[in-house]
């Protein structure tokens, strides 16, 4: 299978290692990322579209990162599309492809047994499991819904232990040993949320919090300043 894969250069080996060397693999960033203010934008947007109609020719499924940045929808409606969802769900994008479907992509979440997935109709389900055989990988259909499962509950951890942080009850270095030794988490709160990376965190978890406004979802003050500074956790001493 030929996997076009737009906005998320940052997950290119994560992807590689999640379905194998039998795919073939594009990577494209979201247009107009990072462009130079000194760059013709038409000549900018013409040789992107450009890779992205070449792509497209053989492309089997499509793995899109920020929908905000779609683009070509009408181009794509023959293909199937892999929106990912953590921080929005797939009817939040009110789309009208006959087959888009929501996943979990967000860095060291990928790359697991189960492909996290979530349905825009449910009359798509064998079209699914048609795509993720090909795909050879098995998955496991959650509600569609802000932040999937893992998502909504790995950023919860992680404001939960910004909040403990915060207050001043344990360090970093200890919230993160105690999480790994008492519960067999594979990292800690803080590790993870560096792997994930900080901006993302905060995205899923203010999504969460917009959506249902549950206190357990309120982004901790810490993790917003460090969000806005562009921060990471000082993992050692």
């Amino acid at each position: 299978m030929h996997l076009l894969i737009i906005g998320a250069n940052h997950m290119e080996a994560e992807f590689r290692q999640k379905f194998g060397s039998e795919h073939e693999y594009t990577f494209l960033s979201l247009l107009f990322d990072d462009i130079q203010p000194d760059k013709d934008h038409k000549l900018v947007y013409d040789e992107y579209m450009a890779a992205f109609e070449l792509a497209l020719r053989t492309a089997t499924a499509l793995f899109f990162y920020r929908s905000d940045g779609y683009f070509g929808f009408e181009k794509t409606a023959k293909h199937v599309v892999f929106f990912e969802t953590s921080s929005q769900s797939v009817a939040d994008l009110g789309k009208e492809a006959p087959l888009t479907f929501g996943f979990c992509g967000l860095p060291t979440l990928l790359n697991r047994p189960l492909l996290e997935v979530s349905l825009n109709d449910p009359e798509n389900a064998p079209q699914l499991a048609e795509i993720c055989a090909a795909l050879g990988t098995d998955y496991r259909v959650v509600q569609d819904r802000v932040g999937l499962v893992t998502p909504r509950v790995v950023c919860m951890l992680i404001n939960e232990a910004c909040y403990t942080l915060q207050e001043g009850t344990a360090s970093i270095q200890d919230i993160d040993k105690s999480m790994k030794l008492g519960t067999s988490y594979p990292r800690g709160p803080f590790e993870w949320a560096n792997l994930i990376g900080v901006g993302r965190v905060y995205d899923v978890l203010e999504s969460l919090w917009q959506d249902t406004h549950e206190e357990r979802y309120k982004v901790c003050p810490l993790l917003k300043t460090m969000h806005l500074r562009g921060e990471s956790f000082r993992l050692a001493e």
